[in-house]
């Protein structure tokens, strides 16, 4: 019974620090717990954390621009949150974890949840006239990733293969990956699409020349909504 008296007299301790560290503690409580503060080296590290855990979860909820009402309900489960093991601190950063992994959510969904997406059609030329396809471009972190799906394109290999470009107003190219045969293709680009809006896919030769072929089976203009 002793033993249970004191952990719950060491949660409150925490719950109240918890509450000092986000300015909520009640006026005639706040002079006493800083004098034990104090007094008590163990209480000065607490509190450190508890500091550092309030700052961390009201710069997450600030930095995504979470609504007002969400931001309200982490920051009231961080200050009411039980703690388990008062006077364990992995306790503490575990709550830090986990509203940073909410902000770190909300940071991915928090403006209208559409990433910049472009299509392509792409036509056939003389090479392979009964060829079409399409493209979907995505921008990512990481850059543009292109979706291609292309069809009747005999399938190259030996040290041949397709390689797909994207190629500006002035001529110059890009190449954004090479692949054996048309379907659901993966590739990627450094550039954005509306200053490369060209779409093209040539037959290439693993010969050591890094240049384009110009040998084009497929062609087309990327879509980007300039009307101009």
């Amino acid at each position: 019974m002793r033993r249970r008296r004191e952990d719950e007299n060491g949660t409150q301790e925490v719950v109240e620090l918890a509450a000092l560290a986000d300015g909520t503690l009640a006026a005639e409580r706040r002079a006493e717990l800083e004098a034990r503060v104090a007094a008590s080296s163990e209480l000065v590290e607490l509190l450190a954390e508890q500091q550092r855990a309030v700052t961390l979860i009201r710069d997450a909820a600030d930095e995504v621009e979470a609504p007002a009402a969400l931001r309200a309900r982490i920051e009231a489960q961080a200050r009411g949150r039980r703690v388990e093991t008062p006077r364990h601190l992995l306790v503490i950063a575990a709550s830090a974890t986990a509203v940073l992994t909410v902000a770190i959510g909300l940071s991915v969904f928090r403006t209208d949840g559409s990433p910049e997406q472009f299509r392509a059609v792409l036509a056939p030329t003389a090479l392979v006239p009964d060829a079409s396809g399409d493209a979907t471009l995505t921008k990512t972190s990481s850059g543009w990733r292109i979706e291609l799906d292309a069809t009747e394109l005999p399938r190259l290999e030996n040290g041949r293969y397709y390689q797909a470009w994207l190629r500006n107003t002035a001529g110059v190219l890009v190449p954004i990956g090479t692949f054996n045969e048309g379907r659901k293709v993966t590739l990627w680009a450094g550039v954005r699409p509306t200053d490369f809006a060209t779409f093209s896919v040539t037959r290439e030769r693993a010969d050591g020349d890094q240049s384009s072929s110009g040998e084009k089976v497929l062609v087309g203009t990327i879509d980007t909504g300039d009307s101009g």
